[in-house]
């Protein structure tokens, strides 16, 4: 016989009944057109001892049993696991994904692009892979819960134009220099506020750096143009003269938060002097503070909404923060802000 084929379940099934009616090897290879060696290894692996409901023991083939055992020996087929043998390396990759809360992408780029951190465990898993070990529950507390997202997000479909309640008290973004808009130049800023859950008067001021994505948080008292202004102002006294160097504009939402445009431009060093400009994002344009927007989901992740933010404190906050700052972006070469933006700025 040329050629080489599995045996089926259908093929099995055969087996088992010609087999029981007195058939012999050759006769079951016939049928089933393997050689009467196959089908003698293949009794042999599938025939099990038991006690029937008579209690009396009986040996016999079983097809079912003989098909699950084949089914699983496939499974267990292809080579070992890469990481077999680099426990220290699973276990690294486990605790940034569990304790530090990447994403698995995140996780391999940190430990590809530290070395003087982790060390050099001489092993490297792509993406696909470790998604592929998370899935088959190699790891010891890493499962699919972990993950920040899962499954994908589908787009909205249609579009509401609505009309803006009131007009923006600034410049629109439409008159924002074009090297903001291309992200040539550092030190422009995009600029929101998380609120807390109904009930909840704190809320907490983002700032978003176009070109590094380096994130500030502040928790500020309410969701007033007042707090907005008083945070600016604790900014620049902690930034003194560097500040109109690193915040030279912050783009905002029509909100009423950010209606003392004035009040956000003005220094409070320089008197009626110019301490950054601010631009208005058209009505209801999240997409045009795009930055911003990801990291405000980034930062639900650790304050979900719901969130009271009256009982959050700001030692939370900074932490936060330092873990936004040290995530590994893939748009920024899998480095992360903090890295890019002392680089620019050095450590301000």
């Amino acid at each position: 016989m040329k050629g080489y084929k599995h045996l089926t379940a259908h093929d099995r099934n055969k087996m088992a009944k010609m087999r029981k009616e007195g058939a012999t090897m050759r006769q079951i290879g016939a049928a089933l057109h393997v050689s009467a060696a196959t089908v003698c290894r293949e009794l042999k692996r599938g025939t099990y001892t038991y006690m029937n409901a008579d209690y009396i023991e009986v040996t016999e083939y079983i097809p079912e049993r003989s098909q699950k055992r084949y089914e699983a020996n496939l499974e267990a087929k292809g080579p070992g696991l890469k990481i077999g043998n680099h426990r220290d390396y699973a276990e690294k990759l486990e605790e940034l994904i569990v304790d530090y809360d990447y994403s698995p992408s995140a996780a391999l780029h940190e430990i590809e692009n530290h070395p003087e951190i982790y060390g050099e465990f001489g092993v490297r898993v792509c993406r696909q892979t470790l998604y592929s070990y998370v899935e088959k529950r190699i790891f010891a507390r890493l499962t699919n819960k972990d993950l920040p997202f899962k499954g994908s997000r589908q787009k909205k479909k249609t579009k509401h134009i609505r009309r803006m309640k009131s007009a923006a008290k600034g410049d629109s973004i439409e008159k924002r220099p074009e090297e903001v808009n291309t992200r040539q130049e550092p030190g422009h800023w995009e600029m929101d506020l998380v609120v807390s859950c109904r009930g909840g008067h704190k809320c907490l001021m983002a700032l978003t750096e176009r070109v590094t994505r380096q994130e500030i948080m502040r928790l500020i008292p309410d969701k007033s143009a007042a707090s907005v202004v008083r945070a600016m102002n604790t900014l620049e006294r902690k930034y003194g003269k560097m500040f109109p160097e690193v915040f030279k504009t912050i783009t905002v939402d029509n909100g009423t938060e950010f209606s003392n445009c004035e009040g956000m431009e003005t220094s409070i060093f320089k008197a009626g002097g110019q301490r950054t400009k601010v631009y208005y994002c058209h009505p209801y344009c999240s997409s045009e503070r795009g930055s911003n927007e990801k990291q405000n989901q980034m930062i639900r992740r650790k304050f979900p909404k719901g969130t009271n933010f009256d009982k959050v404190s700001p030692k939370e906050v900074r932490m936060v923060e330092d873990w936004l700052n040290r995530y590994p972006r893939k748009i920024l070469g899998w480095y992360s802000s903090a890295d890019l933006f002392n680089q620019i700025f050095g450590g301000v």
